[in-house]
């Protein structure tokens, strides 16, 4: 083991002089009042290394021992981890007395005295590789395997597998011997550094199926898929935290990760407390069973917050390799990225825009390249879709880490100012906004055979709706409500159509706080219906009466369960109003600006 001493601290920055070899990213632990410090290495030059430290660094001394620990940060992967909250080092914080972290404190990332009911997926003298599916336990609801360590390489002959039972995660369930002979004794749980990818997979596929979020503007509009990524930017106060939580209530996912890298606590504490009383409408069971938090926020030491994004991710890619659909929301990486300029700068390193590391673009599209949707060597599926947050000093979209994260990320989903002060929520700018996804082959073929032919046709449309509906209130607002034509009006009241009945949605509503794709597709034509529709009537203000019963119907559809008695009677309130205005159309000719 390498030892050596302490020969500087500028805050959580910490020289150490070395007496043997050091590797970079390696974990040291500095000896200070009784207490072993954690710390990583970002830096080595000749027998100095340069490291983080994951505390507060008052209690270090000049000339401190270091003991460094020969391996990478590592997180620990098994049964137990969902549930959990944890801090950025994978600290559980259940288990840690008192409202503070004492400086030092530790506690094991996972239970080692619950016991799980075993049952063997393979038998003996099968051959296996790394990430191959062993057995598997009940965690929660989810169908847990245990996996050949990721670490492995080669192929390995199974010796030994546990029968089928009820076994501690530090028990031996199986024993592998390679093909030199080396014998390799297999628990519940593994090690794996956080900042390497786990690649103990077939192959990456191009994703192409959505991912439901149950928000609308987001599925309809603007999808995101499994194994895609989106990041959400804007302005403080337009509802980024709100909004991710959202997704995080109510999509999909087998599995949810939740990383607060560095929001304020307040924001954390409610996602503790309010989570665990909610119900998870995919499966109707608590929707804390299959969300695992990861916990650091603004007034933690910097490099806490990086390494939470990192073991945020591991974790994700962990249950993937289980053929789950994952889902990782990281607010918000603006603070991730704002401890790389911090310690960049305690560093003296050459700074790029606005002082951020010059290396900061290729350090966020190599951590959103671990997003994506991979095949397993059984043939199975799994996802980790990632959706980070971005607060923009100014809301400013051209600072560098929205402009770095948008050359990445394939979804954008633009908060607006002026929408979160209209009250119109979620507050999402569905024009400045997008989905590259929309223009997948795989995701239109898709699309057309699981949702509508024509799909992503129709939703082009839309957009083109709004589109022109904007700019027909922008000529109104400069020109006046009498100096436009009528047909001006009725673009603009098209467009408010959908915003009222697709785009704002009512998270304290228990039917429209979400959506299934099955009642978005319906409301979508239905939308469509009136959208394409051509009008005639003989002032503006006819226009606005008109249109904000049809919205008032709408709103009254969302507010109902989908085909109720109530759905179907406002549906049919809505047909009789479009079929009389039908009647009274005297020039067909109108078309949309």
């Amino acid at each position: 083991m390498t030892r050596g001493k302490v020969t500087g601290i500028v805050s959580n920055l910490i020289s150490i002089e070395a007496e043997g070899p050091v590797i970079q990213n390696e974990i040291c632990l500095i000896l200070s009042e009784g207490k072993r410090l954690k710390a990583e290495v970002i830096r080595v030059i000749g027998r100095v290394a340069s490291a983080q430290l994951f505390e507060s660094s008052r209690t270090i001394k000049i000339g401190a021992e270091v003991e460094f620990s020969g391996h990478l940060l590592e997180v620990e992967l098994g049964p137990g981890m969902l549930s959990k909250r944890y801090d950025g080092l994978q600290n559980d914080l259940s288990k840690m007395g008192g409202l503070f972290i004492d400086i030092g404190e530790e506690t094991a990332a996972l239970d080692d005295n619950v016991f799980f009911s075993f049952t063997p997926l393979v038998k003996q003298g099968d051959l296996v590789k790394a990430g191959d599916w062993l057995g598997s336990v009940q965690e929660n609801w989810v169908d847990h395997k245990i996996m050949v360590p990721f670490k492995l390489r080669g192929e390995f002959k199974v010796e030994t597998i546990t029968k089928p039972g009820d076994y501690k995660i530090s028990d031996t369930m199986a024993t592998l011997i390679s093909e030199e002979g080396d014998k390799q004794t297999i628990t519940m749980c593994q090690k794996w550094p956080v900042k390497m990818a786990i690649d103990s997979f077939d192959q990456k596929l191009r994703p192409y199926h959505i991912l439901q979020t149950g928000l609308r503007v987001i599925d309809t509009l603007n999808p995101i898929v499994e194994g895609g990524t989106g990041y959400i930017p804007g302005p403080f106060g337009t509802g980024k935290t709100v909004l991710q939580q959202s997704i995080a209530k109510n999509s999909e996912a087998d599995i949810v990760i939740i990383v607060a890298c560095g929001e304020r606590a307040n924001e954390v504490v409610e996602i503790f407390t309010e989570f665990p009383q909610l119900t998870d409408a995919s499966t109707g069971r608590k929707l804390d069973e299959k969300i695992s938090i990861v916990c650091n926020t603004s007034n933690m030491p910097v490099a806490a917050r990086e390494a939470s994004v990192y073991v945020g991710m591991t974790m994700a890619e962990y249950y993937r390799n289980m053929g789950l659909k994952v889902l990782m929301l990281a607010d918000s990486t603006s603070r991730w990225a704002q401890a790389l300029r911090e310690m960049s700068n305690r560093m003296e390193e050459l700074p790029g825009p606005d002082a951020f590391p010059v290396e900061l673009p290729a350090t966020i599209a190599n951590f959103y390249s671990r997003a994506g949707l991979v095949e397993l060597t059984n043939g199975a599926k799994g996802s980790v879709t990632f959706i980070g947050t971005v607060s923009p000093a100014g809301g400013n979209f051209k600072e560098p880490v929205t402009e770095a994260t948008s050359k990445v990320a394939r979804c954008f989903y633009a908060l607006s100012q002026k929408r979160a002060d209209a009250k119109r929520y979620p507050a999402i700018d569905s024009l400045a906004s997008y989905s590259k996804y929309l223009d997948y082959p795989e995701f239109i073929a898709d699309t057309d055979k699981n949702i509508q032919d024509g799909w992503v046709r129709l939703v082009k449309r839309a957009k083109d709706i709004i589109r022109n509906g904007i700019e027909a209130r922008d000529q109104i607002s400069i020109l006046g409500d009498d100096a436009v034509p009528v047909i001006y009006h009725i673009s603009f009241w098209k467009s408010e159509v959908i915003d009222f009945a697709l785009i704002q949605q009512d998270s304290f509503d228990n039917i429209d706080m979400n959506t299934p794709m099955k009642r978005q597709q319906y409301m979508l034509n239905k939308v469509m219906e009136i959208g394409e529709k051509e009008f005639s009537f003989s002032d503006f203000e006819e226009v606005r009466t008109y249109f904000k019963k049809l919205i008032n119907l709408l709103k009254q559809m969302n507010y109902t369960a989908f085909q109720s008695a109530s759905f179907k009677k406002y549906a049919a309130e809505l047909d009789k109003e479009l079929s009389v205005e039908k009647e009274k159309n005297v020039n067909p000719e109108i078309n949309l600006i």
